[in-house]
Order: structure tokens, then sequence, then C-alpha cells
């Protein structure tokens, strides 16, 4: 039989495992609530731990300085991502599944007129109103395969724009529509086939006079006498357009394709206005008043032969489109905006809608007119590319039945000293 002093015994050391069980209990209690806090708020510090929830804590304090790194890792290559992105020239604009809007880049906002704030979740469909994109966005979610780029054309106030776009499956159900600013090759597309269809109409006439021609005196009954001279004139006057023609697109040819500067000579500048006014008053014939008024002793560097071309140019066309009995006057002058060639005439003047076309090839303000004054519609485009080559500018000043001036104008630095 037990006694009283093992009972007590046995009593007192129930008594102490029950603390013990409920110390324990309590602890655990304790770090369970720290845990449960920690992991609601888990930017909180992690709190420390005893016993075994020491290891537990520290091992979620090593995770979450690790996840802490790898998301501090993320963030910046994200922002890298975002920063080439946003540098772009092109246009990038992620999508959802249901085209919202999800992100753009700078370039986008520009292409489209967007705004980040407003625009952002809003349907791309909503924001790129035309029928020909919504059908390019409708055959794409059909299949999200590969797609041909769409050339859309936008209004931006007064200006066109076009705009080459594609869309491209991202992610799981994302989509990208890249975008590109092509307003420039498609005009330069429209200048090459105006350029080839104006080339063929210039050779086509002349082609067809001689053609006509030479058929008649392949005939039978060939021309004698004054009417085969007057066919033989034109005949010589219409070969002879035809050479201009193709020393201009020649020309004009080397010019633009011509990487290397050009040639630098020291230029008698008033010289070479005495031999083109000499050359201009045989194209006039005695019908226009020629005159030099202000040309100052100043020489030029640069390529005697481009100049020469240059101001020919000018003045040529200054004959051309100046009624009979009217003045074209050459000056030569130092002034502070540079070293200046102008030429003023008297003529029929030029609408302010054609001037910022005026050097563009075969470009012609009447039609009619620049093919009965014989010009090949290459002068003002050679002019351009001669002063570009001397970092010099075209500026034409014009009205219409009062005439027009033509200035070329230097920079003072193309000033030369005699040799």
């Amino acid at each position: 039989m037990m006694n009283g002093n093992n009972l007590g015994f046995l009593v007192g050391l129930l008594a102490l495992l029950v603390v013990i069980l409920a110390w324990l209990l309590h602890a655990q209690t304790t770090q369970r609530r720290a845990l449960s806090r920690w992991l609601a708020k888990p930017e909180s510090e992690i709190p420390d731990g005893r016993g075994a929830w020491r290891e537990v804590f520290s091992l979620l304090q090593r995770r979450e300085k690790e996840a802490s790194r790898d998301m501090a890792r993320l963030r910046r290559s994200l922002d890298h991502f975002r920063l080439a992105t946003q540098a772009l020239p092109d246009g990038v604009i992620l999508l959802d599944d249901q085209t919202h809007i999800d992100w753009m880049n700078a370039a986008a906002i520009r292409h489209f007129g967007l705004d980040p704030q407003r625009d952002t979740g809003t349907l791309v469909g909503q924001l790129i109103r035309q029928g020909e994109f919504h059908a390019y966005l409708s055959t794409f979610r059909g299949y999200r395969g590969e797609s041909e780029p769409l050339q859309l054309h936008l209004s931006e106030g007064a200006k066109a724009k076009v705009l080459s776009v594609i869309l491209i499956p991202f992610a799981d159900a994302g989509i990208l529509l890249l975008s590109r600013d092509v307003t420039e090759l498609a005009r330069t597309e429209v200048i090459r086939r105006d350029f080839v269809a104006n080339v063929s109409h210039e050779l086509r006439t002349p082609l067809t006079v001689i053609s006509g021609f030479l058929e008649q005196f392949a005939s039978d009954h060939p021309p004698a006498g004054e009417t085969a001279r007057k066919h033989l004139a034109l005949m010589a006057d219409q070969t002879d357009r035809m050479n201009r023609l193709v020393a201009d697109l020649l020309t004009l040819s080397r010019l633009e394709n011509d990487s290397q500067p050009p040639r630098s000579e020291v230029i008698d500048v008033p010289g070479l206005v005495v031999a083109i006014l000499a050359e201009a008053r045989v194209l006039s014939a005695g019908k226009h008043n020629l005159v030099a008024s202000g040309i100052e002793a100043v020489l030029l560097q640069g390529s005697k032969e481009e100049i020469r071309s240059a101001f020919g140019n000018l003045v040529s066309n200054a004959v051309r489109y100046t009624p009979e009995g009217g003045t074209i006057t050459v000056s030569w002058k130092s002034e502070p905006r540079g070293l200046v060639f102008t030429v003023v005439d008297t003529g029929i003047g030029i609408p302010m809608e054609h001037l910022p076309r005026l050097t563009e090839r075969f470009y012609r303000v009447d039609k009619g007119r620049s093919a009965a004054t014989g010009g090949t519609g290459l002068g003002l485009a050679i002019v351009k590319h001669v002063l570009l080559r001397h970092q010099a500018r075209l500026e034409v000043v014009s009205e219409l039945g009062r005439g027009s001036t033509f200035a070329a104008v230097f920079p003072a630095s193309r000033a030369a000293v005699a040799p």
C-alpha cells in the first residue's frame, strides 16, 4: 500500500507536470499568435522564437530576406524593361484577352494621342475608331495567329500620319499592339511613284514627236523643202529637251547619292554672276531686263560646278516664269544672316500653298506653262541638294501676280579669301 509520503510526492509531481504543461501550452500559444500576426502582416518584423520555434522563425526570416532580394531584383528588371520600352521609337501597347489597355509606352501615346491615366483599362477599339482596324482586330482574335502589318492613315490636326501596326500574341491570353510611324516612308514611296510616272511622261512627249516625224520621213512621200526643215527643227528641239532632262536626272542622282563633301574651291561669285547673266540673256532673247545689283566682291568656298548649276537654275527659272518686258535682278551680298545670292523677278508669282513643295522633283505649279517654257521640272530640286551640300538653305518669298524672290543663304563661314 502507498503511504502518505508517496501519495504526497505523486500529487506534487502531477501538479508540477500540470504547471509545466500549462507553461508549454502558453508558450506555444504565444508563439503561434506571434506567427499568426506576422503572417497577417508579413511586412512587419519577424518575432523572436524560443526553442524549436526559434529555428522555425530563423528559417522564415532567411526565406523572407531571400524573397525580398528576389522581389527587388524582379522590380529592378521590370523597371529596366519599362525604361527600355519607353525609349523605343516604336509604340507598344499591352492588351488583355478582352483587348482592354493594360499598359502603353511613350511612343504609343504619341502615335495614337492617348492619355495613360484616362485610357488605361479602356477597350482599344474605342480609342482607334477605324473600321479597317476593327476588322483587323476581330480577325486576329479569331485565330490568334501571325498577322501581316496594317497601315493606318490618321489625322493629327492639319497633318496626316501613317502608322504601320501589327498584333502579336503575348503570354497566355494577352496581346501586344506594336506601331511604327511610316509617314516619311509612305511619302517617299509616293514621291518615287510620281517620279517614275513623271519621267515616263516627260520622255514620252518628245519621243512621240520624233517617232511621228520619222514615220513621215520613212513613208513613200517624205516631207521635203520647208516642211522637212521645220520637222527637223522640231525633232532637234525635242532631242535637246530629252538631253536636258537626262543631264538633270544624272546631276540630281549624283547629288543625292554623293556622300562625300563637295569640292573645296575658291569661287569668284561676282565673275560667276556675269557668266550666268550672259547665258540668261541668250535664253531671254532680249525679252527681259536682266540687272546685276549689289554684287559685292565676296568669294565663296565650295564646288564651283555645283554652285554654278544652282545659281544658273535660279536665274533661268526667273527668265522662264517672267512675262516679256519683266525685270530680273540678281544680287550677291554679305548680310547678317550670311552670304546671300538673290534672284528677284517681276513674274507671275507663286500661290502660297505651292511654296512648301517647290523643290520636289517634277513638281510644277502650272504644268502647261512649264512644258511651254522648256523646263525639266528638276531645277529647284537640284538647287536644294546643292545648297544642302554647302550647309545652305533656299528661302522663297512670292506674291501672286507680282513676282518672286529666291534667296540662297550660305553660312558666313563659307566666305573665302582670294589665293
